[in-house]
């Protein structure tokens, strides 16, 4: 069956997520391809009291009422994952999901965060030194991004977490797979002292987003030599993105690893290739649109 006469019906699952632009990014992107039959809708399991721990079956409901895939958001990345028929090496090794795509009635777990992240790291800061970073969140989205930094040559990275044994288990996979990066978990309060002496920062918690306010460290920490990157993107400009930006850091906001990552998943349920650049233009244009900018929840 050719792409362009194929139903799609696109779920994104996750909690807190009314405000998500994704819909309206994937649709619009299938329309500039030609796909006339695709509809992508929300699965908030906070609104309908969903536990994140069934988060698995209320996929499989879905399905059973016509849904072709989805995106999986936070809290639902590390839970889903359990739940599957098959892992991608990629979620597998991560221990997260992010899509599912659904062939012949088996759900199939994919990440296209560590990727996203990849790209917009090569895009928005090309020239970043990957000497030492240190990584703010361990959880499905910071697994992730601790993949990309260590596929992207950082050779002393360095993870803390609110849970010091989610940490350790990042760490763990990480030193199976990129044997050449040094990884070590350091505590919370210990992120401070670290950013004197390393290249770059990475916030993959959820501290900045709206209901989440703050930052995830002191920002005094941050130094003009030191770059930093903020997977959040509601808002887009965060504190600690403009507490570096202030300080004349170089800065990565979310919206770059947003378009990326959505580009994978979108080929992913599709089997059609999207043009990134395109999504890119129509996510400037849609946060234009909002009267206080605001992201897509994915990047959690």
């Amino acid at each position: 069956m050719h792409p362009e006469s194929t139903r799609h019906r696109i779920r994104l699952v996750g909690a807190g997520i009314a405000t998500s632009l994704s819909p309206a990014l994937h649709e619009h992107e299938a329309a500039a391809l030609g796909l006339p039959d695709y509809r992508y809708d929300l699965i908030d399991v906070a609104v309908e009291g969903i536990p994140v721990d069934r988060s698995g079956d209320t996929l499989r409901r879905a399905v059973a009422a016509g849904c072709t895939g989805f995106n999986i958001t936070h809290p639902c990345k590390q839970a889903v994952a359990e739940s599957l028929d098959e892992l991608s090496d990629n979620a597998r090794l991560l221990g997260a999901v992010n899509t599912v795509v659904v062939r012949d009635g088996r759900l199939i777990g994919h990440n296209t965060d560590h990727s996203g992240f990849l790209a917009a790291l090569r895009r928005g800061l090309p020239d970043a030194a990957l000497g030492r970073v240190v990584l703010a969140g361990a959880g499905g989205a910071g697994s992730a991004v601790a993949y990309a930094l260590a596929a992207a040559g950082v050779r002393d990275l360095r993870i803390a977490d609110l849970d010091p044994s989610r940490a350790a288990d990042v760490c763990a996979r990480l030193e199976a797979a990129f044997p050449q990066t040094t990884v070590t978990t350091i505590g919370l309060d210990a992120i401070e002292a670290n950013l004197a002496h390393c290249d770059g920062v990475v916030n993959a918690s959820p501290i900045g987003m709206v209901g989440y306010p703050g930052t995830p460290f002191d920002t005094g920490a941050l130094h003009p030599g030191l770059w930093v990157a903020d997977i959040v993107y509601r808002p887009l400009r965060t504190e600690l993105v403009l507490a570096a930006t202030a300080l004349g850091c170089a800065v990565l906001d979310g919206g770059q690893m947003l378009v990326a990552q959505a580009a994978d998943t979108f080929a992913l349920l599709t089997g059609v290739t999207p043009d990134p650049d395109r999504m890119r233009r129509h996510l400037g244009d849609l946060l234009a649109e909002q009267s206080a900018p605001t992201v897509l929840e994915e990047s959690r």
